[in-house]
């Protein structure tokens, strides 16, 4: 389909935090004009998603983590809280949150961070270029067609906003039973030279829950506001089971005990993981620790791997607790963790695939547990109630095998226990189990229809997530890009477990979806920039010249990356125009650069374009915290709430 003399379009399926967050980075990014379309299925879910949208998160339900970390921005660590402090509108908001000052290393509830997403958003469409533009709409993708310009997306359900250059119309029930459509509503066809997949966390039924998924006192989805009202509807005695006891789990036994529950919660986990609370002050670090180089030999057998992670676990443990005396011990086990990331790809292409899929499945949680805690507010309540003998809340260690409706309306919970089989009667089951990460089992039609396609093909190593190179772009089933077509948030799970060795819940959590939105964003306008396939392989081969610090330092090259960077997380239009200025200033001004590859028609740009490949590694650099990165840049506001 031709769009010629129509400005270019993305479009981004799914605008949750992923979807929101990369909308960001291009109204930021884009130069010239541009058109977003960020599309969304659920209108309660935009600039929120499951996690975070205020149907499913009453006002008890707060942030894991510390709200210091909670900005969308990684160059700006404290952007959430000093929204919180000076812009939020709590004119709605309860006691206590209407009147406190929001601290970096406190709580904040999760609700209020749609709002915050959303100014951030229309902050961003405000201050972006002339002729970039953002388009929200409300539908679903149920198919896409990689075409040699671009991607013909089929959504479901008209919608209102986006412009009718570029779209055809086809009726509702349409003649290929294999594309997922909906018979009784029209879908509409809209091309875009390239596409972002960012539609986060699916859900799979819980196959111990095959007989009790519409019972009235099961709850399959804590976050939904049909889970709301249940807990909320509860009697204060009433038991509860919580099958899970991940952080999703500590929400609803928060949320319960916070409303004066007084009857038994059972918090059900196969494994017995229970998460850390963070010490008061927690600041995130990073420590540069030994390769752990008893888990680079060659894999014999799971015992035997398991007995080299522990001792070299148990010794990098005790080397962080006396050479670093400063470090709590409660997030000593966090710093090891994050200290292992870059080492871990190599251990891990030494696992079998069965394996891996094997210890990433059993160890899973417990690997969550040692990369991230909680907070106070959320821990010290379930805690609490943890302590006495007869305390409220208890611990159950095992599996669970079905959930059964009983003659009396209640539900029993069948345990199978390291020594015995257990049954417990229940009032309400919350499930916090049952999220798929496997893409050849997911239901929605745009799955079923990109892996037919071989536009998205399954993680071959773990099972999770979606074949994906470096950048983020789709991979076919050869191993080659599938297209203009990119992935953000836990699309990309296994990718980031085998490339950058981030396990647990870490692979796809906020602090991975802020790098993944820049650098994917900032691909996107590289390749609608370029759109030559020449010059995209001479940027490879020259970016090679400016690995060495020296001789980057020497062309000038550092002083201009400093400056794109500085550029990338400008969040005002007239600054980053005047850092733009600046910029093609200082790359015309450099002197004694290597020569460009034979034919490179546009050295100019292609420096350009380099450079803007080396300022993104930097934003994204995990080596060192935000508050470092700042520092090393000289971007202001690197400590200040008030600024």
């Amino acid at each position: 389909m031709s769009r010629a003399g129509i400005h270019p379009r993305v479009l981004i399926v799914g605008a949750g935090l992923a979807g929101t967050a990369t909308a960001i980075r291009l109204l930021r990014f884009a130069r010239g004009p541009l058109e977003i379309v960020l599309l969304e299925r659920r209108p309660d879910y935009r600039s929120a998603g499951v996690a975070y949208h205020r149907d499913g998160n009453p006002w008890d339900h707060v942030f894991n983590i510390q709200a210091g970390r909670m900005s969308v921005f990684r160059e700006d660590v404290l952007d959430f809280v000093r929204w919180a402090n000076l812009e939020a509108d709590r004119r709605d908001w309860p006691a206590p949150w209407a009147e406190l000052e929001f601290a970096e290393a406190g709580p904040a509830p999760r609700r209020i961070f749609q709002d915050y997403l959303v100014d951030r958003l229309a902050e961003a469409s405000r201050e972006a270029c002339p002729g970039v533009v953002l388009v929200e709409a409300d539908g679903e993708a149920v198919d896409m067609e990689v075409r040699p310009d671009g991607v013909e997306v089929t959504i479901r359900q008209a919608f209102a906003g986006v412009p009718a250059a570029g779209q055809e119309r086809e009726p509702g029930p349409g003649t290929d039973p294999g594309t997922g459509t909906d018979p009784d509503r029209e879908t509409t066809v809209l091309f875009a030279e390239h596409v972002v997949l960012a539609t986060g966390l699916e859900l799979r039924e819980p196959p111990f829950a095959a007989r009790v998924h519409a019972h009235p006192s099961f709850v399959r989805d804590p976050y939904s506001a049909a889970g709301i009202r249940k807990l909320m509807a509860l009697p204060p005695e009433a038991t509860v089971a919580i099958v899970g006891s991940v952080l999703s789990a500590y929400d609803s036994a928060g949320f319960l005990l916070r409303r004066g529950h007084t009857g038994r919660i059972h918090l059900i986990s196969k494994t017995g993981t229970m998460f850390r609370t963070y010490p008061v002050g927690h600041e995130h670090g990073v420590l540069r620790l030994p390769c752990p180089k008893g888990l680079l030999e060659p894999y014999r057998d799971r015992e035997e791997f398991l007995a080299r992670v522990r001792t070299e676990w148990e010794a990098a443990c005790g080397a962080v607790a006396r050479d670093h005396p400063d470090v709590h011990p409660v997030v000593v086990a966090e710093r090891v963790a994050k200290a292992w990331e870059p080492h871990l790809p190599e251990a891990i292409e030494r696992i079998p695939t069965a394996e891996l899929r094997r210890l990433l499945d059993e160890f899973g949680t417990a690997i969550a547990a040692s990369r991230v805690g909680a907070v106070e507010y959320t821990m010290a309540i379930i805690e609490r109630a943890m302590r006495p003998a007869d305390g409220s809340v208890k611990l159950v260690v095992g599996q669970v095998k079905e959930v059964a409706p009983t003659g009396s309306g209640r539900l029993a919970v069948s345990v199978a226990a390291p020594e015995e089989r257990l049954t417990i009667e229940a009032d309400l089951v919350v499930s916090n189990f049952g999220r798929e990460s496997d893409y050849s089992r997911v239901g929605q039609p745009l799955w079923r229809n990109l892996v037919r396609r071989g536009i998205a093909v399954p993680h071959e190593r773990t099972g999770r997530g979606l074949e994906v190179d470096e950048r983020g772009t789709l991979l076919g089933p050869g191993g080659e890009p599938a297209g203009p077509v990119s992935a953000v948030g836990v699309l990309r799970e296994g990718d980031e477990i085998v490339r950058n060795g981030r396990t647990g819940a870490f692979s796809f959590n906020l602090a991975a979806i802020k790098n993944q939105s820049i650098a994917v964003a900032a691909r996107v306008i590289e390749q609608l920039e370029l759109l030559d396939g020449d010059m995209a392989q001479s940027v490879a081969e020259y970016h090679g010249h400016f690995s060495n610090t020296e001789e980057a330092a020497r062309f000038g090259f550092e002083e201009a990356v400093v400056m794109e960077v500085r550029r990338l997380a400008a969040r005002d239009r007239s600054e980053r125009e005047s850092l733009d200025s600046r910029l093609e200033a200082c790359i015309r001004s450099m002197g004694g650069l290597p020569t460009p590859p034979t034919g490179a028609s546009r050295p100019d740009r292609l420096i350009r374009t380099v450079v803007n490949r080396a300022a993104v590694e930097r934003l994204t650099d995990v080596s060192v915290t935000p508050r470092q990165l700042r520092r090393q840049l000289g971007i202001a506001n690197a400590d200040h709430l008030g600024e």
